[in-house]
């Protein structure tokens, strides 16, 4: 089992934040991401930061899009679609999508629309 599992989303969320506003993007932004993959809107994605739930639990509990197995691509060099444990791929999409957030590009390829 990976570390990343027992982490709290809470603890990794202001790094997200972070990077984006760095880029010019927003958090309003960041959270639409969030919860297309997630199922999560703003409110449940707050109660989930402010009970320090771990990724493990977060995604156990979010309704992941049906079009999440459209992200492709690298993340730490690791292809997400090339990532066996279900439970870390779920996490490599979200880092993917941060990183399309991060790089500029347009909102509705990020979703996938």
């Amino acid at each position: 089992m990976s570390r990343i599992f027992t982490v709290s989303v809470a603890s990794v969320y202001p790094h997200y934040v972070a990077k984006v506003e760095r880029k010019g993007r927003t958090q309003a932004e960041l959270d639409q991401v969030v919860e297309w993959l997630t199922g999560y809107d703003e409110p449940a994605l707050r109660a989930h930061l402010e009970a320090g739930t771990t990724f493990e639990d977060f995604f156990a509990q979010a309704r992941l899009n049906p079009k999440a197995s459209l992200i492709t691509g690298t993340v730490c060099g690791v292809r997400v679609q090339d990532v066996e444990d279900p439970l870390m791929q779920k996490i490599r999409y979200l880092d993917k999508l941060v990183d399309e957030l991060a790089k500029g590009k347009a909102m509705d390829k990020v979703l996938r629309s």
